[in-house]
């Protein structure tokens, strides 16, 4: 399928891994204030409907992973900040909070590339992913309240389930930064590697994923995400409901084929 036009992201397609990078560094690759919000979108829509795709890896261009917010709009109260509670709402339902519920529905494993800095909805962004793999020059924040608000775009949803309730808690009330190393401690980051090795090293990440069976791989990935809020019983009917599904295509056979010929 034809890859959507973007305004402010670079799409890269490398056989079955697709590559988007925001590319606003001249304002660190801010979400507000940009066509970012909608690049993303436009991309996460993209990829469900592409199934030549099999990986989507996220990455910044220039010094920043993502700011977040653009806090000169905060504190002149202008674009997506301007107006009363009402309006500030509703431009965050029908703006930011459109990404997590964009890449929360992606049927194919999402790998951030962490370049740098990821800040507040910057953060949550890269959490929204499958894992991450952090640079060293990465830090992390949850710095919300730091600005006096909160996480409006999910993020206090995302941050608890990926390294639990007390940790959570710590960084989002804190509001504090932590780098590459004490975010893979925490279990944020999958690895850490050099500047020079990550899209490298996250290329190799996405490619032996992008190997396997690809719709097994998206039922597996659906599979993964509906795990997360099902009852037992109704999660087994739905795996026996895929595992035939999965035995009569063809892909199944020939992975076969290929186990059986190695030695």
């Amino acid at each position: 399928m034809t890859p959507p036009k973007l305004t402010d992201a670079l799409l890269r397609l490398e056989g079955p891994i697709a590559t988007l990078t925001l590319n606003r560094d001249d304002v660190r690759n801010a979400l507000t204030g940009t066509a970012l919000i909608t690049d993303l979108i436009a991309v996460a829509e993209w990829v469900n409907r592409c199934d030549e795709v099999s990986v989507l890896v996220i990455t910044g261009a220039g010094s920043a992973f993502c700011a977040g917010g653009n806090i000169k709009d905060m504190a002149e109260r202008q674009g997506d900040f301007a107006g009363d509670a009402a309006e500030v709402a509703t431009r965050y339902r029908r703006g930011i909070q459109r990404i997590p519920l964009a890449l929360q529905a992606v049927e194919i494993p999402i790998i951030a590339a962490v370049n740098g800095p990821a800040i507040g909805a910057g953060f949550d962004l890269a959490n929204m992913a499958d894992l991450r793999i952090a640079s060293t020059r990465a830090k992390f924040g949850e710095t919300f309240l730091n600005l006096g608000i909160i996480p409006g775009d999910g993020g206090a949803w995302f941050l608890q389930r990926l390294i639990g309730y007390q940790h959570a808690f710590d960084l989002t009330l804190s509001g504090r930064l932590v780098d590459a190393i004490e975010a893979k401690a925490l279990g944020i980051v999958l690895e850490v590697v050099e500047p020079d090795q990550l899209m490298t090293r996250t290329n190799e990440i996405a490619a032996r994923f992008a190997a396997q069976p690809p719709k097994a791989l998206r039922l597996t990935k659906r599979l993964m995400k509906m795990a997360q809020r099902m009852e037992l019983k109704d999660f087994l009917d739905l795996c026996a409901a895929f595992q035939g599904m999965c035995h009569n295509e063809p892909e199944h056979l020939a992975a076969l084929q290929r186990a059986m010929r190695k030695p």
